[in-house]
């Protein structure tokens, strides 16, 4: 199976496993992380407050999702050749291990996949399938290029975020809202994609400006610098995590520990930012973004770890 091979517009052969890996790490394992649990976090909750769960159609719901999500990020990856290299970034395409022809060809069979595998679920899968592979497309590619400006990067990953919770509820429940529900759903899934937004569209661009301004992005940090952009970032991390906190208590919900968790990584997010960055050390410049993604994944696992434990003490 190892000497499988793969014809591209290239005219080369490129062998299938070790360009799978690559494609893999190019559309960054963390990220494709966040979204599963984004996804399961979806089916958790919507089970939790009173729906009906379906263990076959989450689980091929979840890589159905996830397989989109590879497609976005890859093709992402393949658009963003030019300032990825000028950023130093050491993912296989600015490194020149992986041919973006090659990268783009994987991408079209990751969206085959999830829209074949879509069909095959109940409920509005494969329109929640359609919707976010267009809009990867919209965010990396002509003629719109909205991951070019601040506010299309925070809109487009609000949405995807949303989605992913959408996605999973449909999974788990044929898409049917019990008379049992709670808000828990709707509160967390609009803390955490805003959490995603609008933190993660801040941080991520901190180490990037030189790459971003070249190629004609106008995010936050190039337009305003970014001790402006760390300053925001703080102020908003923490607000939000003090409004989801206060909902939470105020609609006696039972997600007092994902908002623990928000605000112990808006407490991070802010000191991170606040804290001297070295102009020429992109590692340093990345710990406000390493510092929102773990928070990312403490808010899901504490949403998570209920009803994972209720499973483990019914068997």
């Amino acid at each position: 199976m190892s000497n499988i091979k793969i014809a591209v517009a290239t005219g080369r052969a490129t062998p299938f496993f070790p360009t799978l890996s690559m494609c893999l790490k190019e559309a960054r394992p963390s990220v494709l992380g966040i979204f599963l649990l984004r996804f399961l976090a979806g089916s958790a909750l919507a089970i939790r407050t009173g729906g009906d769960g379906h263990p076959v159609e989450t689980a091929l719901g979840a890589l159905v999702w996830v397989s989109a999500i590879w497609s976005v990020y890859l093709f992402n990856g393949v658009m963003d050749v030019r300032e990825d290299k000028i950023n130093g970034s050491r993912r296989p395409i600015a490194r020149g291990d992986l041919d973006p022809d090659v990268a783009l060809v994987y991408v079209l069979c990751g969206a085959a996949v999830s829209l074949t595998g879509a069909l095959l679920l109940r409920g509005p899968t494969i329109w929640l399938v359609a919707a976010v592979l267009a809009l990867g497309y919209l965010y990396s590619g002509p003629p719109y290029y909205l991951k070019r400006g601040s506010t299309g990067t925070a809109v487009v990953g609000g949405l995807a975020g949303l989605m992913s919770y959408l996605a999973g509820f449909t999974a788990a429940t044929g898409g049917e809202w019990s008379e049992r529900g709670s808000a828990a759903l709707p509160l967390f899934a609009a803390g955490a994609s805003l959490w995603m937004g609008l933190i993660g569209t801040a941080t991520k661009d901190l180490p990037d400006v030189a790459g971003d301004a070249a190629s004609g992005r106008r995010t936050l940090a190039v337009r305003h610098g970014d001790f402006a952009v760390r300053v925001g970032a703080s102020v908003t991390a923490l607000t939000l995590a003090c409004t989801f906190i206060g909902l939470t208590v105020a609609a006696h919900l039972a997600l007092m520990a994902p908002g623990l968790a928000m605000l112990a990584g808006a407490i991070a997010v802010a000191a991170l930012s606040l804290t001297p960055l070295s102009k020429g050390d992109r590692s340093h410049r990345r710990r406000p973004y390493r510092a929102f993604m773990v928070t990312q994944y403490a808010l899901h696992i504490t949403a998570l770890l209920p009803l994972v434990t209720h499973l483990v003490l019914s068997l």
